[in-house]
């Protein structure tokens, strides 16, 4: 693929192989602004800006370097581009790489798409990523659409987890409800995120808090607490990486619902609305409702994401099958989700006014701006120029 990619003359594109070095986020960084400077001669500008104390330790302060380097990439070309980071498998073992390329991905400027080359499965939340249709996941050439993890479809699972809504588990179909505190349950929902996982991610995601020594003694605790309510080992540790037992069949809700989304994206017709149908049916809920931890709210916009896609697919569905009535019910339930979707509103407003009831999109669009105005928001350009269309 990435072959293709340079033979594409109408691509424009930019690559950078992770070499033996780049064993942690500082020779990343500093290796992939020296080839990048190469391939586009004003590329580091905004990095070299960065204090002379910052650069001896990128760590330091992520975000301020991310914002450089989101700069420096967004610079890289006002047309569509794609960068590549080649062998990226040589990070495997470098958990600030990784989680800096994870914060990357989300704040890429529209016009780049990122392409991960790699031997192996990067370690990134591809669920999540995936779930915000954010990625997609390539062998070769085929598109991946389904066992994103490795085959999982059982007649029985031993384990079954269910994360959207508060979060339930059921060990060979009994609920588990001895778990000495929320943290051991918690913990096997973390696991499940992604392919493998190493317990410093682990530490970080739940005692940023603590000294590393501390929060190894605190992990240690909840994995035994989590052994001992399912009265096995679910989580092993190997070549340095947890993960589930394999020995286990787990059915997890999270990886249905993502490769359903998969399936409405590349679907058409009555498959695609049953596919659509099916993920809004699995949203019992927000992802691990009641919780607030910093991973478990950015898996929780992101499988919101995927029930307002899902939720919207549908509702075109039935306006174009002139089902006025249904599809703004539909719209209504994704508000709800995401209030401050400004797109899910326009559609309502046009909608109300469609179907003839002008007063009822006045009064939405009226709501809609108090709401706005009482959190010191205003509304776009956008949403005020449909309300004046439909009341021209």
């Amino acid at each position: 693929m990435v072959a293709q990619l340079f033979k594409d003359s109408n691509t424009k594109t930019f690559y950078y192989a992770l070499g033996e070095n780049d064993t942690n986020l500082q020779s990343f960084i500093e290796s992939f602004a020296h080839d990048m400077s190469a391939q586009h001669p004003t590329f580091g500008r905004h990095l070299y800006m960065l204090p002379y104390q910052l650069h001896q330790n990128f760590a330091e302060d992520v975000d301020r370097v991310l914002d450089a380097m989101v700069q420096e990439i967004a610079e890289l070309s006002d047309e569509s581009f794609v960068l590549i980071l080649d062998e990226y498998d040589r990070s495997d073992d470098a958990n600030d790489i990784n989680r800096f390329v994870e914060y990357l991905a989300d704040l890429l400027p529209p016009q780049c798409k990122l392409v991960i080359n790699s031997r192996t499965m990067p370690r990134l939340p591809w669920l999540s990523m995936i779930a915000k249709d954010q990625a997609i996941i390539l062998k070769d050439d085929q598109l991946i659409t389904s066992d994103i993890y490795g085959p999982h479809t059982h007649k029985k699972y031993d384990l079954e987890v269910f994360a959207l809504g508060p979060g339930f588990v059921r060990l060979n179909g009994d609920l588990v409800d001895t778990w000495e505190g929320h943290l051991p349950r918690l913990l096997l929902f973390y696991a499940l995120d992604r392919p493998v996982v190493t317990r410093a991610e682990i530490c970080g995601a739940f005692w940023p808090n603590l000294d590393m020594d501390q929060a190894v003694n605190v992990f240690h605790v909840t994995k035994r607490r989590l052994h001992k309510a399912l009265d096995l080992d679910v989580l092993l540790h190997i070549d340095n990486y947890y993960q589930i037992n394999s020995d286990l069949t787990v059915y997890y809700d999270i990886v249905d619902y993502v490769e359903t989304l998969v399936k409405g994206r590349y679907s058409e017709g009555d498959e695609q609305f049953a596919a659509w149908q099916r993920v809004v049916d699995l949203y019992k809920g927000p992802f691990l409702q009641g919780h607030d931890e910093t991973w478990i709210i950015d898996r929780r916009r992101a499988m919101r994401a995927g029930y307002i896609e899902a939720v919207v697919g549908m509702a075109q569905t039935w306006q174009e099958q002139g089902k006025g009535e249904a599809a703004l019910k539909l719209y209504r339930s994704a508000i709800e989700e995401a209030y401050d979707r400004e797109d899910l509103h326009q559609a309502v407003i046009i909608l109300y006014n469609n179907l003839g009831r002008r007063g009822e999109a006045a009064a939405h669009f009226q709501q809609l701006e108090k709401a706005f105005k009482d959190q010191g928001k205003s509304l776009s350009e956008a949403t005020i120029q449909t309300y004046n269309d439909i009341m021209a």
